[in-house]
This record gives structure tokens, C-alpha cells and sequence, in this order.
């Protein structure tokens, strides 16, 4: 969030305004802030897009792969959001399994997590850092740390722009670093070791932390967990970087949680299911991170019968759409979101031209998604209808070895 635009949260409901603040109970008072912090946040969202729509149209995307099958690392695109035009992938830095990638809230430092399983002779994955060209979109290294766990499949940074966060799929792991002034990644604050299993014994034969979703507040980290069956809420100190005492959150057994997402409002959180190709909706209490279920709907047209797993989740910069992506039936499901109760329609489902779409990300205009098929080495566009969110093929493609993740640079990405 734009801090010079909000403020603190103290100044929108008085707090520091002298007998302003005596004219309510505290209990109002508290749930006056949340109020106008959700409201604070939809605005926030609606002038994104204005903003973007009213002149911004050219920005890069950058693209974690797996390099086992050709690709050398990490690849950087210009996009045009005038036309959806999407240059040739050039390499922005050779990295090795950068699967999953964060950019820095300020745009100048780009984060990936190499998911191997070994790293300096220990059983670990590494997390790398790199500065981004501001002409270029050329990637210079940095340094690069363990994972503290193996096999990390994601990596995110916080809203302050102080820490990443780190899941461990094959670890069953979360850890935190801190950054570094000069971009590098410093210490680990925290590590979250999950246990246990769940009914899937080929999938599931222990923990596998898949994501990390930071509350729009920036005071929970929500990890979701595939092996377990299992949302792990962490209340996050953010001048610290610690993680306290996990909530847990029961999913139903062998759904396989994966990735994770919030409405723009903040009420409701979004969980895409792996191994159902289901998306489970929960209310979010700000005040303490409780989360409770609203609804289940499938990924999947009502008469799939193949093999199919649930990859990505997206929330449309405007907070009207939710867009799925499955493998197997490799298509992209968009769904209309009620903004009162979070709940799911669906709108279509259409296919993506590929195969195994891992990944997928919408430009901050909010007119194009770009999704990354894995099995067929592509890069594909899609228009976006503002209005009724439906999504259109364009004649729009790239090749790129076995894309993991794509995602765009903002504001001081943008060229």
C-alpha cells in the first residue's frame, strides 16, 4: 500500500488527534480501524487501476524456469498493455532452478528461490538476490543464502520490503531473512518446521509448504501446506522478521493446499487446492487471523473425468475476478466474486493453448493475463473483459523453456 496516500492507520480513526479519540470505546474504536483500514484498502486498489489505465502501458515481466530441460536461469520480456505485445525472452540472469520469483516493492531487487535439494553439501535449497538494470531489466547477482530446507518452491517479500519469505516444499519448511540495505539477503530471523501427513500416502507422506500469503496489514503470514492438509496462520513481526505461535487451519483431508491469495478488500482469502482442483473461500478476522470456510467450487468443468491438478490463483487488480489455472485439463477458470461474501461464480473456462499451466499473472492494468505453460514451453496472452471478466485468445506467444513463474515489474519497472 501506499503509505504517502494512507497514512498510518492511528490517523484515519484519530488515535493521535487528541479528544477525538476519547469519543468512542475502545472496542468501537478497534473495529472502526478495521472498517477503514478495508475500506482504505479497496480505494487503494481502484486507483491502481485508474492509474494505470489512465496512461502506463509499457512494463517487463520476468520469468522463473526449471533449467533441467535447456533454459539457463531467469528471463526478462517487455509488455506492451496498449497492444499485449510480448517480446522475444531474453536471459536477465543465468540461476540454477529459479522456480519462483518476488520483486521488491520499490522495483529494484529482484528474489528467487533455486529449488534443488542440495546446497554447500548440506540438505538444502538457496534463495538468491539479485539488483534489476533499470534500463536493461538486467539482472545483477547479489549473493545468494540456504533455504534452510529443501526443495523451496516459493518465495515472497514482505510489504515493508524487509524480508523474504520462504516456503520448503520438500523441507515442510517456512523461513524468513532479512534484506539488506544493499539488496543482499542477510540472516534468517525465523524458521516454522511442520510435521505430520495426510490420507494421500503418494503425495502427502509428510509436510510440504507450498506458499506464503502476507495479510494486507503485513502482521500474519499464511502458509499454506500441501502434505498436511493445512493452513498454518503465523502472526508475523515485521520490525523483527519473527514468526509467533501458528494457527492452524484445518483443510479437508487430501485436498492438497497449494497456493493462496487475498480478496482486495482483505475479508476473504483464497486457497487453490492441488490435488481436488477445488478453491476453498474463508472469511479473514484482521484482528487475530481466524479464518473460516464460506464455500468450495471446483476448478474443473462439471464433467472432467481425467487427471488434473490445480496450479495458480489471481486476483483481479479490481477484486471483481478470481482466475484458476489446472494441469491436465490445462485451462484457465475465471470466476466472478461477490464482494460482500467472497463467494465464487463461475464465468468460463478456457483452454490455454499448452500444456501444464504452472503459472500465470495479470498486468496491474488489469486488461491481460500471461500464462506460463510448463509442458509445452510457452508463453501465452489473454485479453481481459474489465467488464465482464471473461478472457480472450489472442494470436500472442512466445517459446521459453519450461516456464515455472511470470510475473510483472511494477511501477519502477515500468520503462
Amino acid at each position: 500500500m501506499n503509505r504517502a496516500i494512507f497514512g498510518r492507520t492511528e490517523d484515519l480513526v484519530g488515535a493521535r488527534s487528541g479528544p477525538v479519540r476519547n469519543l468512542f470505546p475502545m472496542s468501537e474504536r478497534k473495529r472502526m480501524t478495521r472498517r477503514m483500514v478495508l475500506a482504505a484498502l479497496t480505494l487503494a486498489a481502484a486507483m491502481v487501476v485508474c492509474a494505470h489505465a489512465a496512461g502506463v502501458t509499457k512494463y517487463r515481466v520476468y520469468v522463473g524456469t526449471y533449467t533441467e530441460h535447456g533454459s539457463k536461469g531467469i528471463y526478462v520480456c517487455d509488455f506492451d498493455a496498449a497492444t499485449g505485445q510480448l517480446s522475444v525472452p531474453r536471459l536477465a540472469a543465468e540461476s540454477l532452478q529459479p522456480s519462483f520469483l518476488a520483486i521488491a516493492p520499490d522495483n529494484k531487487f529482484l528474489y528467487a528461490s533455486n529449488e534443488v535439494d542440495a546446497f554447500n553439501g548440506k540438505v538444502a535449497g538457496a534463495v538468491s538476490a539479485f539488483s534489476i538494470g533499470a534500463e536493461s531489466g538486467a539482472l545483477n547477482f547479489l549473493n545468494q543464502v540456504s533455504s534452510r530446507g529443501p526443495g523451496p518452491a516459493f518465495i515472497v517479500v514482505d510489504r515493508s520490503g524487509r524480508y523474504v519469505l520462504v516456503a520448503n516444499y520438500d523441507g515442510g519448511s517456512a523461513a524468513v531473512f532479512r534484506l539488506l540495505a544493499d539488496g543482499k539477503i542477510g540472516e534468517s530471523t525465523a524458521f516454522a518446521q511442520h510435521r505430520g501427513s495426510s490420507v494421500n500416502h503418494e503425495r502427502q507422506e509428510g509436510p510440504h509448504a507450498h506458499a506464503v500469503a502476507l495479510s494486507p496489514d503485513n502482521r500474519f503470514a499464511i502458509v499454506a501446506d500441501l502434505g498436511i492438509d493445512e493452513l498454518l496462520v503465523y502472526p508475523f513481526d515485521a520490525a523483527r522478521g519473527t514468526l509467533g505461535e501458528a494457527r492452524v487451519v484445518k483443510a479437508e483431508p487430501g485436498v492438497g493446499p497449494r497456493h493462496l491469495a487475498f480478496g482486495v478488500n482483505g475479508q476473504f482469502v483464497y486457497v487453490i487446492n492441488e490435488l481436488s482442483s477445488t478453491i476453498t473461500v474463508y472469511s479473514y478476522d484482521a484482528g487475530d487471523g481466524a479464518m473460516t470456510k464460506v464455500q468450495d467450487i471446483s476448478a474443473l468443468p462439471g464433467k472432467f473425468s481425467g487427471t488434473s491438478t490445480a496450479a495458480e490463483i489471481v486476483v483481479h487488480p479490481s477484486g471483481n475476478f478470481l482466475y484458476a489455472s489446472n494441469r491436465g485439463d490445462d485451462s484457465i477458470a475465471s470466476f466472478a466474486v461477490d464482494p460482500a461474501h467472497g463467494t465464487l461464480t463461475p464465468i468460463q473456462r478456457i483452454a490455454t493453448r499448452g500444456k501444464t499451466p504452472r503459472s500465470f499473472a495479470i498486468d496491474p492494468s488489469g486488461q491481460w493475463l500471461i500464462a506460463a505453460n510448463q509442458g509445452s514451453n510457452s508463453l501465452v496472452t489473454f485479453r481481459i473483459d474489465k467488464q465482464s471478466g471473461r478472457l480472450t485468445t489472442i494470436d500472442e506467444s512466445m517459446e521459453i523453456n519450461s516456464p515455472a513463474m511470470v510475473d510483472f515489474a511494477r511501477d519502477g519497472g515500468e520503462k
